[in-house]
């Protein structure tokens, strides 16, 4: 059987449709490239309340307390001095007990004065007014039941309203500084009320001036 000729325009019209083709595939592999928006990322604020706030409850049965364990005697939340700021207050460390001022303690979760702590606090206002040359570091304690920031903060309050007695016999406010240890340096560690109630107290220390 003999072969037709083939045209030649028929020849061109075939070899141009792989040109074509692969013009087509040149063209879709350029990838395209976003304009960069920035970044996206944010950074969260923190939404945890802060210790000391009044949302915070006492847990039940107990008292109240601080969050972190101080690394030593001198940490803890330490209250305003009202004879000056901070940088003029005295440091804890420096302060050293005496034997001639003694505790006064508290009933669970108060920090009003009770009768007994009247007459320790009169003795302790008499020896300070006796040695005007002494600074007075006043630390507060509560047992170890309750939350950690509640207890620091009754700890300074019952470091206050023992400071506030001593004021009102005569001792001036400038000589003292207060401190609150929360439930961190407990005086006894038994789980007893007795135990307990030992530990809820106004402890006084001294350094000259």
């Amino acid at each position: 059987m003999a072969r037709l000729p083939v045209a030649p325009h028929f020849i061109l019209t075939v070899l141009a449709v792989p040109l074509l083709v692969l013009g087509c595939a040149k063209q879709q592999a350029t990838p395209v490239v976003p304009a960069s928006t920035g970044s996206a990322t944010t950074t969260p604020s923190s939404s945890g309340a802060r210790a000391g706030d009044s949302s915070t409850s006492t847990a039940p049965g107990g008292e109240d307390a601080t969050t972190t364990a101080p690394s030593s005697r001198g940490a803890g939340t330490a209250g305003a001095a009202p004879a000056g700021s901070p940088e003029s207050r005295p440091n804890p460390r420096d302060f050293a007990a005496v034997r001639d001022l003694e505790d006064v303690y508290f009933g669970f979760d108060s920090y009003e004065i009770i009768p007994d702590a009247t007459r320790i606090l009169d003795a302790n206002a008499r020896w300070m007014k006796a040695n005007p040359g002494a600074l007075v570091l006043i630390e507060g304690h509560t047992d170890e039941r309750g939350t950690n920031e509640y207890n620091l903060a009754l700890g300074e309050r019952r470091a206050k309203a023992a400071m506030t007695y001593l004021v009102g016999q005569g001792v001036p406010a400038g000589r003292f500084t207060i401190i609150s240890y929360g439930k961190e340096w407990p005086a006894c560690q038994d789980k007893t009320d007795a135990c307990w109630a030992r530990n809820r107290r106004a402890h006084f220390l001294t350094k000259r001036q």
